[in-house]
């Protein structure tokens, strides 16, 4: 009998061990909010916060984001988000507009260690790539997560911004994603020199996210450099009302 019971608390603890082992999970999203305008031309930053919220991302790029302009309902949209989904915000303005800013924000769930705001070549706007440095489960180090809105009109201006990018992050040794609109479609030179510099372009099918309610174009990327082997699942939700862009996500699922 002793030998018995001995025996099942050794399958006992062997079992619990094996169920308590879990992957380890990041899951990233990026959406041009259009300031929170959405298809029916109304501003709605509870809509925008339920779309995020359904998704339940540990970090967030966010593209086309006012601080206190007027077209906008004086919103500071980063704050507002931030608050409404409990994570913490970080803004990075490209210009002054309406007595207020423009720019792109990040969220995350993550405290932020540190964030830099890489100033890129203007084109048709000021822009900027926005980073920010959080400690995640899925790396002994801390990782990188670059927001990016590159130039709608020009391709020339789009690959000087990537360039620029590219440049400033050159001695960035951890994990790195970058996400966001970058207004070119997969066979863009932009896209190209991200390849060329071993970026990994992460493949949702060509599901396209632009325009929202009939997308014909695919504009919106994650891309990774350095970044754990692991199983991705990527896509685009097809939430068709809440801006004129589709959100994209990316679940990275690390054995251990």
């Amino acid at each position: 009998m002793k030998y018995i019971s001995l025996f099942l608390i050794t399958m006992l603890m062997s079992c619990t061990t094996t169920t308590s082992k879990k992957n380890k999970t990041l899951k990233v999203m990026s959406y041009n909010i259009r300031h929170g305008q959405g298809m029916d031309n109304k501003i709605d930053l509870d809509r925008i916060a339920n779309v995020i919220s359904a998704q339940n991302p540990d970090l967030v790029a966010l593209q086309e984001i006012d601080k206190i302009c007027k077209r906008s309902n004086n919103f500071d949209i980063a704050k507002e988000l931030g608050e409404r989904l409990n994570m913490a915000y970080r803004f990075g303005e490209f210009m002054n507009y309406q007595n207020g800013e423009y720019g792109m924000a990040i969220l995350s769930k993550f405290p932020i260690n540190k964030t830099i705001r890489h100033e890129l070549p203007k084109g048709t706007e000021p822009r900027c790539a926005l980073e920010v440095d959080v400690q995640t489960n899925i790396s002994p180090q801390s990782i990188s997560f670059i927001c990016i809105h590159n130039d709608w009109k020009n391709v020339n201006i789009r690959v000087l911004q990537i360039k620029e990018l590219l440049n400033q992050i050159k001695d960035v040794k951890k994990p790195v994603v970058l996400a966001g609109d970058f207004n070119g479609t997969p066979s863009d030179p932009s896209l190209d020199l991200l390849r060329k510099n071993n970026w990994n372009i992460l493949d949702k099918n060509n599901q396209k996210t632009f325009p929202s309610d009939s997308p014909n174009k695919e504009i919106d990327f994650v891309v990774t450099r350095n970044f754990p082997s692991s199983k991705i699942l990527h896509y685009t939700i097809a939430e068709t009302k809440a801006s004129d862009h589709r959100p994209i996500v990316a679940e990275f699922i690390i054995n251990d």
